[in-house]
């Protein structure tokens, strides 16, 4: 992979992590649907050093120092790396055309890395079962996953001027 496609890759997993944000930030506003506290990402990574991967209630594990900013660092992290993913699979000549539909499922794949992984290990359960509504649970997972599927779209979208020649 190439210098450029490489920062390129990471300007569009922000761009797409940053565009989640927003839609969590409006569907809380608009929907009262509370948004992920980050600091329970970096919670439960925190705990991975001492050998604690998963846990009944992420809320009641013991804090970890410095846990909100490890939480939003690796929220981030994570889109990057989604975004290398993507071009991994479409290639980087995707970079220079765009499409909507390749971003948009990968977006929705990418639901199952909660669904499988971090819900399981905070104690919610494989796709928020232990939730009082996992259906809307799911819901919102997948349509916020959607919306990262977009920002990939539409952050390569605004890169592809600056990235391919004419």
């Amino acid at each position: 992979m190439s210098l450029s496609t490489l920062m390129s890759a990471i300007a569009i997993g922000i761009g797409a992590t940053l565009l989640m944000d927003v839609w969590t930030v409006l569907r809380k506003r608009l929907l009262g649907v509370p948004a992920l506290d980050y600091a329970l990402l970096g919670r439960w990574l925190g705990h991975m050093p001492r050998g604690r991967f998963q846990h009944a209630a992420i809320g009641k594990a013991a804090p970890v120092a410095g846990e909100r900013a490890l939480g939003w660092i690796a929220h981030y992290f994570i889109g990057i790396v989604f975004a290398l993913a993507l071009l991994a699979l479409t290639g980087a000549s995707w970079l220079c055309q765009p499409s909507l539909l390749p971003a948009l499922l990968f977006g929705v794949v990418t639901v199952a890395m909660p669904f499988l992984l971090m819900q399981p290990a905070f104690g919610l359960g494989v796709a928020a079962a232990k939730t009082a509504n996992p259906g809307k649970a799911r819901l919102h997972s997948l349509i916020t996953h959607a919306i990262f599927g977009l920002g990939l779209y539409l952050s390569a979208l605004a890169l592809q001027s600056l990235t391919c020649a004419g």
